[in-house]
């Protein structure tokens, strides 16, 4: 399936092509961003997502970087590696799926109040379609919340990613949410002048 119009299928190509399943394999419980970073992620979700919703944290990992303040309803987390779901306290049920060999979630219709990726969107291969099934399974109106920085496992993002820079990321990711269904997209930037930036966009389901 085309992803974008206009974008051959090599731009979502990988260096490394063997199975993403064997990359995540053994857990790797760190952060992959600075603490100001991640707390500008936090400033966000505390601003976006709706408290005492149920939240979808997609391609999920040991932490979620949800304010410790605020109540959610259900968190499911989804992600690559049990050991590292298994470790993280907000969630309240995982499971483990990789969405660049199956992007379908199996979720039922309109059942999130918000659904968020950190750090993890240059790793997809096929976003539109991982979006459309978010969009999916979001209550009308919901927020889709993706954050990013300016790491990454080279060998593992895909071809189009590394080719742009942050502020170019964020109209590529928005373009995957028009092209998806997903309205009202918004960007933000925490760009200090030492440490990890952040860029986020956010769009409406």
């Amino acid at each position: 399936m085309e992803q974008l119009p206009g974008l051959p299928a090599a731009a979502f190509d990988k260096e490394d092509r063997s199975p993403d399943s064997e990359f995540y394999d053994f857990p790797r419980f760190v952060t992959h961003i600075d603490d100001a970073a991640i707390a500008a992620v936090t400033a966000i979700y505390r601003d976006v997502l709706p408290p005492g919703g149920a939240v979808l944290d997609l391609m999920c990992s040991w932490v979620s970087h949800l304010p410790e303040d605020v109540g959610y309803g259900d968190v499911v987390g989804l992600g690559m590696n049990a050991d590292e779901l298994a470790r993280n306290p907000r969630l309240t049920r995982w499971f483990v799926q990789d969405l660049n060999s199956e992007p379908k979630l199996p979720l039922e219709d309109r059942t999130f109040d918000a659904a968020c990726i950190c750090v993890s969107i240059q790793y997809l291969q096929r976003p539109v379609e991982v979006f459309r099934d978010i969009h999916r399974v979001s209550r009308p109106g919901s927020p889709l919340v993706v954050t990013f920085s300016n790491r990454c496992f080279p060998t593992k993002a895909v071809r189009i990613w590394q080719r742009l820079g942050g502020p170019d990321q964020q109209r590529l990711v928005g373009a995957y949410m028009r092209e998806a269904g997903f309205s009202a997209v918004t960007e933000r930037e925490s760009v200090p002048p030492f440490g990890d930036p952040l860029w986020a966009v956010i769009g409406r389901g």
